[in-house]
């Protein structure tokens, strides 16, 4: 299923570029005000960790899935030094281990945006409020998340010169919004590049964090600041844009197969869902293993709406003046949480190949000098050998360890493979290998295939892992044939907690009426499969379906 060559794309990620997958296919916070340019708000400072408590962070015991899955969640988040928490209450620290995840998933997103025709570019941060209004949707939409800027500098508090407060003589003529989201001000710009038929299509992607007030967070998967890409393309004809939305979403649900090993379903969100001014939401949702459902993506058709609000026009080639039609698409860290709770396991976190900062972790075992020097001289071979390849690759040779606390930590980690090297490998020239994700333990040579077999072995975990979130995908999506049984599978949960696909009209109102009683929502209605609906009877109201949807609880 994958090819174990590393020749096109950077650091070993090429053994999973051909992969590809199978076709099977807010919470409401209010506007806080931030004053001074710098974002400067009152919080309680958190109290400061001394070093030993920071250690026993890092070392304490990982609370097992059954008995709280999203203490595990956080146990695994921290243990495996992804992320700290922040002094800024709703922010995070992405530590050094957890951004190199984010960056090799950036990279690879980024090339493949690319290759779709869409160029980076960068946008302000602070955006000037009439904008976001002159979208009636799309501000209301994102208004209860909004931090806005009222001020451009601070000053001491007269009565206490340590304190510092506003300026009151530098309030801003007009608040500035720290972006939620980019499509006003880059509309603003759009309507200044656009001018003819010659100028489009007009793509343009950005690398950027955004601020969306939170009440309550949880680390990646909803924080007050998060890092993203958003895409913004305007299009001359309504089907070229739909074509784009439709193409980027495939594109997400490429990314989460071949980096992530991570099966989505792709499909279509309801009116309910759709993002704020968007006329399509399309999404890829992936199944969490508590059987809830995550938005890993999503790619969004705007029609003529964010055009008619910001006057972008285009001369066509009969010489008429026409509206241009528009999509946008985002991709978040977000989904280092959904590749958490997608693999990982009560030891800790597990992490498919190609995002894995160190692939290959080379453990030496010595009990004195002579054996060290022996030990030491034939890793630093492999190590070059694997190196050369493409494989990342670090060597543990900690004296005063023992072996058994190394392994602990590198799969508390989620290195994919380690190699194991005593006096004996290396007398007789190979490596003893242990999987992550578990499985026989084998002896390789170190001969001319060595490098080859590395690269194997490190496909099919990646393999392996797709395969097994593959099978609980296609074994907690449930076919329900009454809401009855639907709802009382969803009161249960363990087990039957996953995802329903039931025939289903289409109806706001008893959309929110399921959601209210049952805590799950319409995730989407699946690009494929649709057909199904045909002569079926909505399993709520009991009329005539207009769709397949799949309902779920949802993180």
């Amino acid at each position: 299923m994958f090819a174990a060559t590393v020749a096109n794309l950077h650091a070993f990620s090429a053994p999973f570029a051909v992969f590809r997958a199978r076709r099977a296919v807010s919470a409401v916070c209010s506007t806080r005000r931030i004053t001074a340019m710098s974002a400067v708000s009152k919080v309680t400072p958190e109290k400061k960790k001394t070093k030993s408590e920071n250690n026993v962070v890092a070392n304490k015991e990982i609370t097992p899935r059954h008995e709280d899955y999203s203490q595990w969640y956080q146990d695994v988040i921290f243990s495996s030094e992804l992320a700290d928490s922040s002094p800024v209450k709703g922010c995070l620290v992405i530590r050094p281990h957890g951004f190199e995840i984010w960056e090799r998933l950036k990279d690879d997103l980024d090339r493949r945006i690319k290759a779709s025709g869409a160029r980076n570019a960068y946008f302000p941060l602070l955006i000037p409020n009439s904008f976001l209004s002159k979208e009636a949707e799309h501000v209301e939409g994102f208004s209860k998340e909004c931090a806005v800027v009222t001020h451009h500098r601070l000053r001491p508090v007269p009565e206490r010169p340590s304190t510092l407060e506003p300026d009151p003589d530098s309030q801003l003529e007009e608040p500035l919004i720290i972006r939620p989201t980019s499509e006003t001000i880059i509309w603003h710009m759009f309507s200044k590049w656009i001018q003819s038929y010659r100028t489009l299509p007009l793509m343009i992607n950005q690398w950027a964090n955004v601020v969306r007030w939170e009440l309550r967070t949880r680390p990646f998967l909803r924080t007050t600041e998060f890092l993203w890409q958003e895409g913004h393309t305007a299009h001359a004809t309504e089907v070229e844009a739909v074509d784009k939305a439709l193409e980027m979403i495939k594109v997400y649900r490429d990314l989460a197969a071949e980096m992530l090993a991570m099966p989505v379903v792709i499909g279509e969100k309801t009116e309910f869902e759709r993002f704020p001014g968007g006329l399509i939401t399309f999404t890829i949702e992936a199944m969490m293993q508590n059987g809830w459902a995550l938005q890993a993506g999503t790619s969004h058709f705007l029609g003529e709406t964010f055009a008619k609000a910001f006057d972008v026009t285009f001369k066509d080639a009969d010489g008429s003046e026409k509206l241009v039609w528009a999509t946008s698409w985002g991709m978040t860290t977000r989904m280092l949480g959904a590749l958490i709770m997608t693999h990982s396991d009560d030891t800790g976190l597990v992490l498919p190949p190609p995002v894995a900062p160190i692939q290959i972790v080379l453990v030496l075992i010595f009990k004195n000098e002579a054996q060290r020097d022996t030990v030491v001289s034939f890793a630093k071979d492999v190590e070059s050998r694997l190196t050369a390849k493409g494989i990342r690759v670090t060597v543990d040779d900690r004296p005063n360890m023992r072996p058994g606390a190394k392994y602990y930590e590198w799969e508390r980690k989620g290195v994919p493979l380690r190699m194991e090297i005593g006096p004996k490998d290396a007398a007789k020239g190979s490596v003893f290998t242990a999987r992550r994700i578990g499985g026989p333990k084998v002896s390789i040579p170190v001969d001319e295939n060595f490098e080859d077999a590395a690269a194997s072995a490190l496909n099919a975990v990646h393999t392996d892992l797709y395969s097994a979130a593959e099978e609980r995908l296609a074994a907690r999506t449930f076919r329900p044939t009454t809401y009855d049984a639907m709802k009382e599978a969803l009161a249960e949960g363990g087990e039957s907690s996953g995802m329903y696909l039931v025939p289903w009209k289409d109806d706001t109102e008893n959309e929110k009426k399921v959601k209210e009683e049952t805590k799950a929502t319409i995730r989407c209605y699946p690009l494929e499969g649709q057909d199904e609906s045909a002569g079926k009877y909505c399993i709520y109201s009991g009329e005539r379906a207009t769709h397949m949807a799949l309902f779920a609880r949802a993180f």
